[in-house]
This record gives C-alpha cells, structure tokens and sequence, in this order.
C-alpha cells in the first residue's frame, strides 16, 4: 500500500495574529515540525495546501520535495482538504490512501503515524483515526483512496470531524498514548515550548 500525505496550513492563523506556520518551536517552524514527523513514518509523497500568507510560508520553510498548492479561498478548511486530496491523488505512482495532517500541530509523532498505516494493513475499513489515551482531536488521520469523495460532503472549518461523526460504520479507531495539541495561540505555544523545557 503506498500512501501519500496531506498537510492542511492554509489556515488564517487569526488568533495566533501572525502565519502559525512560521512560528518557532525548539528553534524552526512549526510546519517543519509536522513535515519531519510525516518523513519519519516513511511517507515520501507530501502535498502541502497553503493559503493565507502562502508566499511568507513558502519563503520561510526548508523544503525538500513536498508539492505544495494553494487554495485561492482558504476561509474554510473543508476546500482546503478537497484541493489537497485532489492533488495526492494526482501522484504517480498512485497512493492508496492518504494521511491527513495538520500543520499546526508540530507535536504530531511518527509513532502515531507508523500505528495508523500498521492498522490500515489488516483492516478494509476506509477511515483509520487515532484516539489518545490523553484526550483531544482525532489527527492524523488516514483515508483510503475508495473515501476521498467523503471530502465533498465537508463544509466549514471542521474538516471530516462531522463526516466521521455521521459514518462510524466506516472508521477504525486505534489507541495511541498521549495527546496531539493544535496551536492556535501564543499562549498555546508557550505551554507546549514550557512543557518540552520541563
């Protein structure tokens, strides 16, 4: 199975007040965090959705080979998972599933994502979804490519979270320890850079 990853910063970073991308975490950008851990996992084909500030972003981050596009109206995140899965699925050779991933979540781990792929290899279900032993939001996740048109019934800022709400039928849950926390302000910042000092 050879699976691509989508990595979703097109996002306005309204609360943050400046391009979280960009924002340094133990000394580099939070999106290079979240591209580090993808590689990790052994994904070799990354698309990378950018909207807001998207020219600062590709200016400011080490890219290796990553695709990136833009979404010309990234104010919601459901057309911003649409264009990227529209793009994976252009790779060649073809992926069979794609990681969806978050660009401002910098603590995202390999590990997690190595369980994601393990679980996808001996189950038909078409959705693979973390669940942390510590709470939070169910990222990455990893869709088959026979459920990529589930991104056309999104809408909003809430991605897949209602879909998967509605479909639990289709989605294999795996636990994994920990937790996985957005950034969405400063503050969130800080407590994460506070917690990896401590």
């Amino acid at each position: 199975m050879r699976i691509g990853a989508v990595v979703l910063a097109a996002g306005a970073s309204t609360r943050f007040g400046s391009p979280k991308a960009l924002a340094e975490l133990d000394g580099r950008p939070i999106l290079e965090h979240v591209l580090d851990a993808v590689r990790e996992a052994g994904i070799d084909a990354i698309v990378v959705v950018l909207g807001h500030a998207a020219d600062e972003i590709e200016d400011g981050i080490d890219w290796l080979d990553e695709r990136v596009v833009r979404n010309p109206d990234p104010r919601e995140l459901s057309s911003s998972l649409q264009i990227g899965l529209d793009a994976i699925a252009e790779v060649e050779p073809a992926v069979q599933a794609a990681l969806l991933v978050l660009g401002d979540q910098p603590r995202t781990r390999p590990a997690v994502i190595r369980a994601l792929i393990a679980a996808a290899r001996t189950s038909e279900l078409s959705i693979i979804a973390p669940t942390y032993a510590d709470g939070g939001g169910a990222n990455p996740i990893l869709l088959r490519r026979e459920a990529f048109d589930l991104a056309d019934e999104t809408s909003g800022d809430r991605g897949l979270g209602p879909v998967l709400e509605a479909r639990p039928e289709l989605v294999l849950e795996v636990p994994v320890p920990g937790s996985n926390p957005d950034i969405d302000t400063p503050a969130d910042l800080e407590a994460l850079q506070s917690g990896a000092r401590a």
